[in-house]
């Protein structure tokens, strides 16, 4: 993309015009302006994990409307200062659940999350799984830098608990709505997740449980009319916390805190995304 097409896109200007500093791969404002085109000028609640300086912020706040709610999430306690420009900011660790149990409970439903936190495996993957729930029919989960699913150095990867696994993972959940698919087993995934985008450095998650009715009609133009299928209804039970679990995650948070070895954490990072994808598997 040249610099003069650049000058041309909307959200390359709002970034231009940010009180304060942030940094952006070029190739995410062509992205960024076509996916969220849809929300300018529309009272919606946009979340940024990872907001630095805060001029991401400032960007989306021009990018969208005035009248846009703008969360920001940081591990920085100094982020808070930016809540004197109209910001919510919230402090905590996009690993953590509990965090994000209390997030929405205060925040209530959002409309667009964009991940641009610490790019860590258990980091995207907890985080899209917390705030699936949450977000509104026509809403998106975008993560950034995935590229970090390739990257050895500090990330691990690549790796069969990568984030990309995990999309990909979802990507067979979507899949398992086709009545041509044998055990089709239903998940929040199923039952939310109308489609996945992918992007260099980017996966979308587009969220319409409107859309995601089972193809019960198979349809023949031949004599204008449609064919029902015989295909038992799925049903959709909600994931509950069982006592094993419960006891699983008691167990790794004290034990983390009574030996803080980096192999050790590792090793119960990995089992905990295990877990996650078994479950979206099954």
């Amino acid at each position: 993309m040249t610099m003069d097409r650049m000058k041309n896109i909307d959200l390359y200007k709002s970034f231009l015009n940010s009180e304060k500093s942030s940094i952006k791969w070029k190739s995410y404002f062509e992205i960024y302006n076509d996916l969220f085109q849809e929300y300018k000028n529309k009272k919606i609640t946009f979340v940024e994990i990872g907001i630095d300086r805060g001029g991401s912020l400032f960007m989306w706040k021009d990018f969208f409307s005035k009248d846009t709610r703008i969360i920001g999430i940081d591990t920085n306690p100094e982020a808070k200062k930016l809540e004197e420009y109209g910001f919510e900011i919230f402090i905590g660790d996009q690993s953590d659940e509990n965090f994000w149990s209390n997030f929405y409970e205060k925040v209530g439903k959002i409309d667009i999350l964009l991940d641009d936190g610490g790019h860590k495996n258990i980091e995207q993957i907890v985080t899209t799984m917390s705030s699936l729930p949450h977000v509104n029919n026509g809403g998106k989960i975008v993560v950034e830098d995935t590229h970090a699913s390739y990257i050895k150095k500090h990330y691990r990867n690549p790796s069969m608990f990568s984030s990309i696994s995990f999309f990909n993972l979802i990507v067979d959940s979507i899949n398992r709505r086709c009545p041509m698919v044998n055990n089709r087993k239903a998940n929040i995934y199923t039952k939310k997740g109308y489609s996945v985008n992918f992007y260099e450095s980017i996966v979308v998650l587009n969220i319409d449980e409107k859309k995601c009715s089972t193809n019960e009609v198979l349809f023949n133009n031949e004599h204008n009319k449609s064919v029902a299928l015989n295909i038992e209804q799925v049903i959709n039970k909600e994931e509950k916390t069982t006592i094993s679990s419960q006891i699983e995650f008691f167990i790794i948070k004290h034990i983390k805190k009574i030996f803080n070895k980096k192999l050790l954490h590792n090793t119960f990072e990995k089992i905990k995304i295990f877990n996650i994808f078994r479950n979206i598997k099954h």
